[in-house]
């Protein structure tokens, strides 16, 4: 094994072992888990803050419940590292989040610790009271815990959850974990209701001695632990001036606590233990917790910071010897600003992810024309539609894989009443080592079927800028998406004038007689590479960028399938339903016969690895393009070449 662990986390395979140590070992423990965390993480990258700052209650709670029979949920998965390490994954753990390797989030296919698949936010509550209801009905004493972050609490589906979780009276405890950050730090009103909750000083100190005789009460019998309830909570109305939000959703609150205190929260977590119902811990962490250099630096920095010194925080940036292409994101955020500052009526949205997206950009130069909904899909997306019933014109950008969350509000919302609103939708395709939940691959299918949608995808950074500029254009009243993946372009000098693109033309990028390559997005640079290989094997390809899955640019499809009856279709998305399909449908609309061949990601889940790496798993690289046309046009005719 390439890592070393602490002499106490080298004996521990599974929480059975954990188990087996005295209470006054788990703080060398936690030390020790912390240390390896950090080993790993910093020459192997991935999520790092966010585990730091749980290893404590990851060890208190494996350590005070009977993991995996009692069941622990963790909400999104950023956090879980340290429960990884414990439950039999600590020899391997290097591989975390590299191709073949375990994933980054836990994953029920990978290990029975992993009740539940987490990559986006705010499941665990809802999950967490499917499993306490299901284990009441099978007459079942598992406990269940769910640990949810105060940023994922943002989000409506954590609301639901709690509200049905309060009216089923289901044994289980939700751990709310509050740092005071998701990725960026956290917004809206919620936020400060929990600020308020951590500094009511008189409070905490009163609440200590409600807790003793809490304690004591408990053993006397039923109705003296209703009087201590109703003790305890009227003790939290008082000194808070107001209802306690999870006391008045039938939750008992018991809190905050510090997160870090792992033998003070062994010893809450087993009072806990036998209390029914639903109740709720709010523990206070930080993020990047142990390590002097993510303590005082920036949390959102910290929160993935890539490969790093461990010795002196130095962050390892490769240092090019040329001029290097944008990330498409940071196009998006400066072409945002060029934008705004030309047309007053522009406005930006995210549902928290300003750092991610590069909105930020703007929120720095126009703080009042930038918006973080906080972890809220639904919300951001209807929010966006209240603003263009006004005139404005809202660009919501949103992870492809997060815009799946608010699909009704694109057709309810936005579609049917054909509201302005134009979609960036950022990391579209495969996203690399977060895997498939965080996988764009379903964009382009399911917005091309929602009537009045315009939707489109760059080649470049200059096509990204033009269809920015070109879907706020007065002349446009239509929903506009503009998809493109994560990571780096093409183009190092990317700040070129806007031009306007009318809307659902195409164009072709090379002439070519033996077969014709159509792609739409990124990709399409791959079909450049292949298509000059494929004349140096003697195959002349046509290439035609599609630009526009929705509307199609009918006249080029014409031309295509008049001059060629070979076609590749590509496609940084689905298959089923995608861009190849379009062009099928156009081909037996119009009583064309050609060969098709689709090429995009199958219909199977994709797991984490490079890009590149999915990119040549799913065949749709460079090479594939290649080899896809040789076996359409046939090999003597490349070997003749």
């Amino acid at each position: 094994m390439p890592y070393q662990a602490g002499p106490l986390l080298e004996k521990i395979n599974y929480p059975s072992d954990l188990r087996k140590l005295k209470e006054e070992e788990l703080p060398q423990l936690c030390q020790e888990l912390r240390q390896f965390i950090i080993d790993v993480v910093s020459e192997k990258g991935g999520h790092f803050g966010a585990s730091l700052g749980v290893v404590e209650l990851t060890v208190a709670v494996h350590y005070v419940f009977n993991t995996p029979d009692d069941q622990l949920v963790w909400d999104v998965g950023h956090q879980a590292y340290g429960h990884k390490i414990l439950t039999g994954r600590r020899k391997n753990f290097h591989t975390n989040r590299i191709y073949k390797g375990i994933s980054g989030f836990p994953k029920r296919s990978e290990s029975e610790y992993d009740t539940f698949g987490v990559g986006h936010s705010s499941t665990s509550i809802s999950a967490g009271l499917g499993m306490a209801v299901a284990n009441r009905h099978n007459k079942d004493k598992k406990k269940v815990i769910a640990v949810i972050g105060d940023g994922a609490m943002t989000a409506g589906m954590a609301f639901e959850g709690l509200n049905h979780a309060g009216t089923e009276n289901a044994d289980m405890l939700v751990i709310l974990n509050d740092n005071c950050m998701s990725i960026d730090p956290n917004v809206g009103a919620l936020k400060e209701y929990l600020t308020d909750l951590t500094t009511s000083h008189t409070y905490n100190k009163f609440k200590d001695e409600i807790w003793q005789l809490l304690g004591k009460l408990s053993t006397f019998g039923k109705s003296a632990q209703e009087i201590a309830s109703k003790v305890d909570h009227a003790t939290k109305t008082f000194f808070l001036k107001q209802s306690n939000l999870f006391e008045s959703l039938k939750f008992r609150y018991f809190g905050p606590v510090d997160g870090h205190d792992v033998i003070r929260l062994v010893k809450i977590l087993k009072d806990m233990k036998d209390i029914p119902g639903p109740k709720i811990l709010h523990a206070l962490t930080q993020k990047g917790k142990g390590y002097k250099f993510s303590e005082d630096g920036d949390p959102t920095v910290w929160h993935s910071p890539g490969l790093f010194n461990k010795e002196t925080g130095e962050i390892v940036k490769s240092k090019p010897t040329s001029p290097q292409p944008p990330k498409y994101q940071d196009v998006f955020g400066h072409t945002m600003v060029e934008l705004a500052e030309k047309n007053p009526k522009i406005v930006g949205i995210t549902p928290a992810m300003p750092s991610g997206s590069s909105l930020n950009i703007m929120m720095k130069a126009m703080p009042d024309r930038a918006f973080d909904v906080g972890i809220a899909e639904q919300h951001a997306v209807t929010f966006s539609a209240g603003l263009a019933t006004q005139g404005l014109v809202p660009y919501c950008n949103i992870y492809s894989s997060f815009m799946q969350r608010a699909y009704d509000q694109v057709i309810h919302d936005v579609a049917i009443q054909k509201l302005k609103v134009i979609f960036c939708l950022d990391r579209g395709g495969v996203a690399g080592a977060d895997g498939p939940t965080h996988h764009g691959a379903y964009d382009l299918a399911y917005f091309r079927c929602i009537p009045n949608m315009i939707v489109s995808a760059p080649m470049n950074e200059e096509e990204l800028r033009n269809l920015m500029y070109t879907a706020q254009l007065e002349e446009n009243k239509m929903p506009f998406s503009i998809r493109y993946p994560r990571g780096n372009g093409v183009m190092p000098e990317w700040r070129t004038p806007f031009q306007k693109i009318n809307i659902g033309t195409g164009r072709k990028i090379k002439n070519g007689e033996d077969i014709a390559v159509l792609t739409i997005g990124t990709v399409g640079n791959f079909a450049v590479a292949a298509c000059a290989e494929l004349k140096k094997q003697g195959i002349d390809a046509a290439h035609y960028d599609i630009r526009f899955v929705k509307p199609l640019d009918e006249e080029m499809l014409h031309e295509v399938f008049s001059k060629h009856d070979k076609v590749i279709t590509v496609e940084d998305g689905c298959i089923m339903g995608g861009m190849g399909s379009a062009v099928i449908e156009f081909m037996a609309e119009h009583n064309y016969n050609a060969q098709v061949k689709r090429l995009g990601i199958p219909d199977k889940v994709i797991e984490h690895g490079e890009q590149k790496e999915l990119y040549a798993e799913c065949e749709y690289d460079s090479n594939a393009i290649i080899k896809t046309a040789i076996e359409l046009v046939g090999v003597k005719k490349a070997m003749a070449g």
